[in-house]
């Protein structure tokens, strides 16, 4: 459902395509954009860059031919814990803002695309969270009803698409921290293979599993943005190599065999609504697609549970462990427990939890022997900010129910709207494959996805 004042924004691909046709210029689309950021009322923004800077970018397009640069003049945000040089990071911490040195690999790739980068976007702090509501730059709200969360911890970045700031945006995603954003907010969240896109120049939630993620208003829009920015980045050392991974054609969907959880492991927390929604998609996957099978969902929830439960928490303290200690009193109070929690772990409990989670990987391998994608709900529900503050740790694990084990089991995933709440917050169901299954998963979402409920 769009929103009544952005139904004249375009997509990454509709804007191209009125560049092509000579119906707007770099310059005046930056014009617009600024002026709907001096219009917003939200809290999608931590820093921007001076108009007349990115002005000086779109100008320096007036030599370049469109079909060199795939991103030509399309404006963009990234979350604020990817460094771009002319702006601070902060990661959503005031004192720890920092003057990065130089750009973030995946940013200098965009940009060298032609795309326009507008500035940074709030976030959880530390990206501790999937809420959208453990920022001292303001709590973000849902687009479609400020009661309800906006999701996090890629907060700003939703809100700045969904409002019409900005065609795409760029997040990060441990536990979903882009996909439950985009689900809450009517877009697209594309989380790649881990490693396809450099996390050089990224302040990670946890660097073995962290990815850089897109947000965006259509599924076309994501993927396009994904091939630009993605490529081995030797500055990286989580980075992997994936040459030709939307090369080759990916099958027709209507041959492919989809994995829904079995009845008994679909979880919803009390909510009908949301479970009458996941099967409305589900009758639509069966109209769709050669098979949909039931699939155990039990192997999923166990490496679900390693995520917060486990020494992953510990690997948080290796990138911003020293600097809570030192600044105990600058640290979102929730934010702070859930990082400090991870000094209980031992070495030979992450040795153990490694080796459980190998198993688990094996099993998952098993069922997608079966299934060309497993699909679930993004989110088994959705919440209230009241209510959500109430209880965060409890929500927030609620949260990641259908999320937190996909970079942990090594998959990639493509969140989709497919319905909308009666309280407002759109409904939408996640795509899941093998690594390197980027592109199969791409087409699929693009079948499922429901344009009547994108923002």
């Amino acid at each position: 459902m769009a929103l009544a004042s952005e139904t004249d924004v375009l997509g990454v691909v509709e804007l191209l395509s009125a560049y092509e046709s000579s119906e707007v210029t770099p310059r005046e689309v930056v014009q617009q954009v600024y002026y709907r950021l001096g219009k917003a009322d939200t809290n999608a923004w931590i820093a921007t860059r001076d108009e007349a800077a990115v002005l000086d970018d779109a100008a320096a397009l007036a030599d370049a031919d469109i079909e060199d640069k795939p991103l030509y003049g399309v404006p963009f945000a990234v979350k604020d814990n990817i460094d771009y040089a002319e702006l601070p990071t902060s990661a959503g911490c005031p004192a720890y803002t920092f003057r990065p040195e130089s750009t973030a690999t995946v940013v200098e790739k965009l940009c060298a695309a032609g795309a326009l980068l507008i500035g940074k976007t709030n976030m959880d702090q530390f990206a501790t969270g999937l809420v959208g509501t453990r920022s001292p730059y303001g709590t973000c709200e849902n687009v479609f009803n400020p009661e309800y969360i906006s999701g996090g911890s890629s907060s700003g970045s939703a809100v700045a698409v969904a409002r019409g700031h900005v065609p795409f945006a760029l997040g990060t995603d441990t536990a979903g921290s882009g996909r439950i954003p985009a689900a809450l907010n009517g877009l697209v969240g594309l989380k790649p293979t881990r490693g396809v896109l450099s996390n050089d120049g990224v302040v990670p939630g946890c660097a073995s599993l962290s990815c850089v993620s897109v947000l965006a208003r259509a599924v076309d829009d994501a993927a396009l943005v994904e091939r630009v920015a993605a490529g081995f980045d030797p500055a990286d050392q989580y980075s992997r190599r994936s040459d030709g991974l939307f090369e080759d054609a990916p099958p027709d969907t209507e041959s492919l065999t989809v994995g829904v959880p079995a009845a008994e492991d679909l979880e919803f927390f009390g909510d009908s609504e949301a479970e009458r929604l996941f099967s409305a998609a589900v009758d639509r996957l069966d109209d769709l697609f050669d098979a949909v099978e039931r699939v155990d969902f039990a192997i999923f929830e166990e490496a679900s549970d390693l995520l917060y439960n486990g020494p992953w928490v510990a690997e948080r303290l290796t990138t911003v462990g020293e600097f809570i200690k030192d600044h105990p009193d600058d640290i979102d109070l929730t934010v702070r427990g859930i990082i400090r929690d991870g000094e209980m772990y031992s070495a030979s409990d992450a040795f153990e939890a490694f080796h459980r989670l190998e198993r688990l990987k094996k099993e998952a391998a098993e069922i997608f022997e079966r299934i060309d994608a497993l699909v679930v709900p993004t989110l088994g529900t959705i919440y209230t900010i009241e209510g959500e503050q109430l209880n965060p740790i409890e929500i927030n694990s609620q949260l990641g129910y259908y999320t937190n084990f996909v970079n942990l089991i090594d998959l990639a995933a493509v969140s989709v709207p497919t319905g909308q709440y009666d309280q407002g917050p759109s409904f939408s169901i996640s795509i899941i494959g093998e690594a390197f299954d980027d592109a199969q998963l791409v087409s699929i979402a693009d079948d499922v996805a429901n344009p009547e409920f994108i923002a």
